[in-house]
């Protein structure tokens, strides 16, 4: 049988028999038990999700931003890239409304900035929302008067509400560590970061090692905030007794 002969609609009720010629029959008539079966109700239809972008102000919407948090390390692992994304986007815009018009910007934010990567994007866009909140917390953060604040904004360490008087290589120590939260850092890769051949003395391992117990000496009852690996290195971890402040521009490790 033909699918096209096949009337899902109307089954064909099984105690009426077919014709026994090609001649015209009398319709018949239905029994006396049958009752006719009641339309299925029809589906409720779906409206289209609706966006109030903007008030009835007398103003009118012009268009939105998307702000997408990932950076190229996820997109990697992704199988595509940030490139690849917009052009996915934009791609797909074309195909929808082929008017419109994109514009994509590329979000920078200094590394090791905390926070969800949508947020961090709509921060370093400049998104309203997102600025007033970072202003309300850093707001927030200066009324702190105990623990350990590391302001790598202004290049500083407070402890207490006190200033410690940090040494320009032992701030360059505590913040190459901070911005490598939770990853061991060898001695070798400290002396490369942190001291280049214009340098009048370069340390060795050991010299490393006495920087960190002055810097340790300056933490006070702080001292595990820099922790030694053994046989490896040191490293820090986020710690419930410290902020870290970061700057609003990306903050290079050699400054």
């Amino acid at each position: 049988m033909s699918l096209a002969t096949i009337d899902i609609d109307r089954p064909r009720p099984e105690h009426l028999a077919p014709a026994p010629t090609l001649t015209a029959a009398p319709a018949l008539a239905p029994a006396p038990d049958a009752r006719p079966r009641p339309a299925a109700p029809a589906p409720a239809p779906r409206s289209a999700p609706h966006i109030r972008a903007v008030p009835n102000n007398g103003t009118e919407a012009r268009g939105f931003v998307l702000y997408v948090g990932i950076d190229e390390a996820k997109a990697a692992a992704a199988g595509t890239s940030l490139g690849g994304i917009v052009e996915a986007l934009k791609h797909l815009t074309a195909e929808v409304a082929p008017e419109a018009q994109t514009y994509a910007a590329v979000a920078l934010a200094p590394r090791g900035a905390g926070g969800r990567d949508v947020d961090v994007v709509r921060l370093a866009l400049q998104d309203p929302s997102a600025v007033a909140a970072h202003r309300n917390q850093a707001d927030q953060e200066e009324e702190i008067t105990a623990g350990v604040v590391i302001d790598i904004s202004r290049k500083r360490l407070v402890i207490e509400d006190e200033v410690v008087p940090l040494t320009y290589k032992e701030f360059e120590l505590l913040q190459y560590l901070v911005l490598r939260e939770g990853r061991t850092i060898e001695r070798a890769e400290l002396i490369t970061a942190l001291w280049n051949a214009h340098d009048t003395e370069v340390p060795n391992e050991r010299t490393i090692d006495v920087h960190v117990r002055r810097l340790r000496s300056k933490l006070g009852r702080y001292e595990e905030i820099v922790r030694t690996v053994r046989g490896a290195g040191y490293r820090y971890d986020r710690h419930a007794d410290v902020s870290v402040r970061h700057a609003s521009a990306p903050s290079p490790d050699l400054f």
